[in-house]
């Protein structure tokens, strides 16, 4: 079996305890990685993982080109491991200009993580930056949170119904913690979840169920690292107890046709 994984994380060493540390505060419990580019090359090999999307994202309009620069040099350093996605903040003030620099990098989407960004996904000043992206890369949300509104999984949806040519990524299942409106809101919708985060929180059956509902075609895999590492993540799925052919899909089928890639 091959792996891509879709979803991981990575700080430059300066920063990176710094922000686990905050991650570890905000969610409530342990990180397995340190988040740096040393310990998340082993940690894939360890897991056995053939490609990872990595992504840092800007909580100030100041640091989305240095995010853009950090992550376009691990890519082009790494190209045989690494995928990397941008990241674009509402109240930066060149985005098509950006959006355009991270084309020429070769950066084939953007991460956002709106309750640390501090905008709503149907936020109207996000609207223009759908707008011009359209569907030239992927546009990859975090999703859910019960302390905020800002990643509702309502307000997807309701930027679908939109712009139903975006290509995107909810992750952790549409709805981090607050599944049941992922299900009520997303699932079978016309776009790819990621499952990242999401067994050890909401369970196998429920997870099962979901994945069912929405369709292995449209389910990717990912790690969350360094939340969870590869090897966990891996395992988790496998004990979906899913047939073979659907694991090849979740793994690294629907990956490479989202991404135009093969490993």
């Amino acid at each position: 079996m091959k792996y891509i994984d879709v979803h991981s994380h990575i700080f430059p060493a300066g920063v990176a305890e710094k922000v686990i540390h905050q991650l570890e505060s905000y969610y409530g419990y342990r990180w397995t990685g340190s988040g740096e580019q040393d310990d998340l090359i082993r940690c894939m090999k360890e897991g056995n993982i053939s490609r990872s999307i990595i992504f840092s994202c800007a909580t100030k309009p100041q640091q989305v080109p240095v995010i853009n620069d950090y992550i376009s040099s691990l890519q082009r350093e790494f190209p045989d491991l690494f995928i990397g996605f941008g990241s674009v903040h509402p109240d930066y003030d060149d985005i098509p200009g950006e959006v355009q620099r991270m084309k020429d990098y070769g950066l084939k989407g953007i991460k956002f993580h709106p309750d640390f960004q501090q905008f709503d996904i149907d936020d109207p000043r996000m609207l223009r930056v759908y707008e011009e992206i359209g569907d030239s890369m992927i546009l990859l949300f975090h999703m859910g949170d019960p302390k905020t509104s800002f990643s509702a999984p309502e307000r997807l949806a309701h930027v679908l119904d939109l712009f139903p040519g975006l290509k995107v990524i909810g992750a952790h299942l549409g709805g981090f913690q607050v599944w049941d409106r992922s299900q009520k809101s997303l699932i079978g919708r016309d776009l790819y979840l990621d499952i990242s985060s999401t067994i050890v929180h909401l369970g196998l059956e429920r997870t099962r169920e979901m994945v069912l509902q929405h369709g292995a075609d449209r389910i990717l895999f990912a790690s969350d690292y360094p939340a969870i590492g590869h090897k966990q993540a891996v395992e988790e799925v496998y004990s979906l107890g899913l047939p073979e052919d659907m694991l090849e899909k979740i793994f690294y089928r629907n990956a490479e046709q989202l991404l135009g890639i093969e490993v």
